[in-house]
């Protein structure tokens, strides 16, 4: 073998071996366990990112290890290809979308490839071909044959200038990203799937994801958001219907001192007809585009529409406000005021001057209602005869006494909101339904699918391509005129089942081939980063169940075992400009002196010679010029040495600071290993004795500890980064071994043999090499995991220390199994221990077995 590591020689020959043995495609075997193992695919952007190659990584190496465990492993890879930043490219670039797509595609294809990631290729899949999409097309006529899929009118971000729909990322300061024109709110008829259907599957299911993070299944359950509360009718006053308001809260209804509903609620258009303040108000409202996420921190404003709502047990007027912390789209679009125990309507009542009536006091807290609500439940007060119940007490007697008035019923409600899934974009899936002359919609037949989205497009960067062609929409039904429904799916449509579709992805026939299907899922492993655990997650699980329901798959969940990896930081540095703004500076151009701790002491730019400043660790992004290219790092130090420190640098679901002096330091351990493997084998290789002295058998106890811990963090613990500190550790022990006799070579050679294995799932290219040098002729990846061999951890002997009045004065060796009385009488023979000893009186001798005997003596 040649003497010197050298990555760019060996990376891309073992590549294209693996490529030529096919190494990496697998079948349906049902006599093999099955490891399906899936990082999150990408977004088609162009170039790989380090929050890809670590990803990746991760998926990559638990695939190869579960490889060597055995097992039938698959792990396919694709393009999430769909979406917005498409559009706005081939706008910025002058070209269709299709076309950047592909052409980026490719390109990343490459990316993966060199840096070893072992895919089935043949199974890859982009979501914007029509062999993807078409089924997805089919499967929603058959959720709308089920009653699952409806049509109904939603509100919209509207640009008045470009005349379009702006999805909320082109929403910026409340205008139009592009001609900065103020968004209006616009209704204008949307597609949903009954995701409301399955709230309680998708809730109740959460408790079978043992191997889901605590924290993703919190946020799906508060995201669900199920809670058991009371619908209560409040009379309005000179109106026959009530104002119905559902609260999970009943036990404050004395404390309401105002009712609050939404801009679009009818009581508030009634209230503005006659009311021109009211009707500017309401627009007002409207053209705010509010998150729900943002109503705990948005200035609360309302108005009175001058109407009054009855309490259902006082009797009390109240007011009617409309109030912009108020959404229709949640609940009855109303809700019963309580501004002394719930924050949002404190600070309303307190900015309007309304009252503030405690009716709680805390179990645990006290507090001033100056500076706040007293949100905790506790004992009644001011509720006539409910005063010195608890709040639960109370919430069954009150709810009981009005629902035996009729105004009131026990209701189960849900956050949750029905999925929204029609984009205003061209470069989507189609939603394949048709509009017909009379106002009705139906679906696509299925012989006419799939519905194709034209690929030649000229992007305007206002109307989407297929609204703007009427000869796209025209076709006809039964011989009647007929048009296909223009809007396309949201991207998320696309990547809540792609998983399944590598199981079959090159079937024409069908969606999913049960029999195939069946055989992969659940997904063993998902890999991803932890900001798709609510909405992609959730989408993902709800598909699952209705391709279960559909009878496409058997499990219930498509995913047992969730891993969100950490993001990637890298050191950022800038200069102000003349007014004050920031230019940043990449990394790769700054020369860094450090202090003593580490930190950055100077930083000079390479380009100009003059000093920059250091922003710190932050997230590598475009905007701070601390983008570290992928392909850089592999052309400078190989893949194997850029997969080694993502994986040793920190614990997978933890940030990863980037580091060169780390990246360089993967690079001489892997040329260490490469060292020790040609000395090795320039000793003369392999050998086979069975006299080994006790210094081998320490060795071979050192090995198999090693193989023990490496396995365990591997697998069950996925700590990656402690399985590679342990293996840095054996090889600082084999460095210092001899190679000299038959048996030196002989337990070398089961520890090299060993260690190259430990190593392969991470550095497979280099453990390639090696591999076939240490003499073996199959292919690494299919190379058995090194197994623990019990009788190497059996210790002949024990180092013993020796302490006198807890001193260390000697160390000796015992047979393992000595007594204390063996160990007492051999550590007195001890001349090191016998010498402070003498003359004195022992007065206490402590043994703690197998490490520490200590003797106290006195004068």
């Amino acid at each position: 073998m040649q003497e010197q590591y050298n990555p760019a020689e060996i990376e891309a020959d073992v590549q294209k071996r693996w490529e030529a043995e096919k190494v990496f495609q697998v079948t349906e075997d049902p006599a093999k366990e099955k490891f399906y193992c899936l990082s999150m695919f990408p977004y088609p952007s162009g170039k790989l990112h380090m929050g890809h190659v670590r990803n990746y990584t991760l998926g990559d190496v638990v695939s190869r290890h579960q490889r060597m465990q055995g097992k039938n492993v698959l792990q396919p890879m694709g393009w999430d290809a769909f979406g917005l930043p498409a559009e706005n490219a081939a706008i910025q670039h002058k070209t269709a979308p299709a076309k950047w797509t592909y052409q980026n595609i490719d390109y990343m294809r490459e990316q993966l490839k060199s840096l070893g990631f072992g895919y089935d290729w043949t199974r890859e899949v982009a979501t914007c071909s029509p062999s993807y999409y078409r089924w997805e097309q089919w499967f929603f006529t058959k959720l709308f044959e089920k009653g699952l899929v409806y049509k109904k009118h939603a509100t919209v971000n509207w640009d008045p200038v470009d005349q379009t729909v702006l999805a909320n990322e082109q929403v910026i300061d409340g205008r139009g990203w592009r001609s900065g024109a103020v968004v209006e709110q616009k209704e204008i008829p949307q597609w949903f799937i009954k995701i409301t259907d399955y709230a309680d599957q998708l809730l109740e299911d959460l408790d079978q994801l043992d191997g889901w993070p605590e924290q993703v299944k919190a946020m799906q359950r508060n995201w669900i958001g199920r809670s058991e509360g009371l619908q209560i009718d409040f009379q309005v006053v000179d109106h026959e219907q009530p104002l119905s308001v559902y609260t999970t809260r009943p036990d404050t209804l004395y404390g309401v001192s105002y009712m609050g509903i939404a801009a679009q609620h009818p009581l508030a258009q009634e209230a503005a007809q006659n009311n021109p303040q009211l009707q500017a108000f309401l627009a007002q409202c409207r053209n705010t585009k509010v998150a729900e996420a943002d109503l705990a921190t948005m200035e609360k404003l309302g108005m009175d529409t001058g109407l009054k709502a009855k309490h259902p047990l006082t009797g009390e007027e109240l007011p009617i406000w409309v109030a912009n912390f108020v959404l229709m789209d949640y609940g009855s679009g109303a809700v019963m005021a309580v501004p002394a125990h719930d924050q949002r309507d404190w600070e309303f009542a307190t900015k309007y001057q309304l009252t503030i009536t405690p009716v709680i006091e805390p179990f645990s807290a006290t507090g001033d209602l100056s500076e706040g609500a007293l949100t905790e439940t506790g004992t009644l007060i001011n509720s006539n005869e409910f005063n010195g119940l608890s709040s639960a007490e109370a919430f069954d007697q009150i709810a009981d006494k009005l629902q035996q008035q009729g105004i009131a019923e026990r209701k189960t409600n849900y956050r949750l909101r029905d999925w929204g899934v029609s984009r205003q974009r061209y470069w989507g899936t189609p939603i394949p339904m048709l509009n017909l002359a009379n106002g009705d919609s139906i679906p696509v037949p299925t012989e006419k699918l799939p519905v194709l989205l034209p690929e030649d497009v000229q992007m305007d960067g206002v109307t989407s391509p297929i609204k703007a062609d009427p000869e796209w929409r025209k076709t006809e039904y039964n011989g009647q005129p007929a048009e296909h429904e223009t809007d396309t799916f949201d991207t998320f449509m696309e990547s809540s089942w792609y998983y399944a579709r590598y199981c079959c992805a090159n079937d024409d026939e069908q969606m999913l081939d049960p029999e195939k299907a069946n055989y992969w899922l659940p997904v063993d492993q998902y890999i991803g980063g932890i900001e798709h655990a609510i909405l992609h997650l959730l989408y993902a699980r709800f598909f699952h169940k209705l391709l279960r329901d559909e009878g496409l798959v058997d499990s219930d969940e498509p995913f047992k075992r969730l891993l969100c990896q950490g993001m990637v930081l890298a050191e950022s540095f800038y200069r102000e400009d003349e007014k004050g703004g920031k230019t940043w500076i990449s990394p790769l151009d700054v020369e860094i002196k450090r202090d003593e701790k580490g930190g950055v002491a100077e930083a000079i730019s390479k380009i100009d010679g003059k000093p920059v400043q250091s922003a710190g660790m932050s997230k590598m992004s475009k905007s701070k010029n601390n983008g570290i290219d992928p392909q850089t790092m592999v052309d400078r130090y190989g893949a194997d040495t850029v997969r080694l420190f993502m994986m040793f640098a920190a614990p997978p679901e933890m940030t990863l600071e980037w580091s060169d002096s780390g990246v360089e330091g993967a690079q001489r351990f892997l040329r260490r290993v490469w060292k020790l493997v040609n000395d090795f084998i320039s000793a003369g290789g392999h050998s086979n004795s069975e006299e080994l002295t006790a210094a081998h058998k320490n060795l071979r106890r050192e090995l198999h500890k090693t193989i023990a811990k490496v396995s365990d963090d591997m697998g069950r613990r996925q700590h990656f980064n402690t399985a590679i500190a342990a293996i840095m550790e054996l090889l600082n022990i084999l460095q210092k071994a001899p190679l000299a006799s038959n048996a030196d070579r002989t337990v070398m050679g089961e520890a090299l043999d060993a260690v190259v294995r430990l190593l392969a799932p991470i550095t497979p290219h280099i453990c390639e090499v090696l591999w076939q040098q240490l003499g073996h002729q199959q292919s690494i990846c299919f190379a058995d995991w090194p197994r623990v061999d019990e009788s190497a951890l059996i210790e002949d002997e024990k180092l013993i220390v020796v302490q006198v009045n807890g001193k260390v004065r000697g160390k000796i060796n015992v047979p393992a199994d000595a007594s204390a009385e063996q160990v007492e009488q051999l550590a007195f023979a001890e001349a090191s221990v016998a010498k402070h000893v003498e003359g004195m009186t022992v007065r206490k001798k402590i043994y703690v077995p197998g490490k520490i005997f200590n003797v106290v003596v006195s004068q």
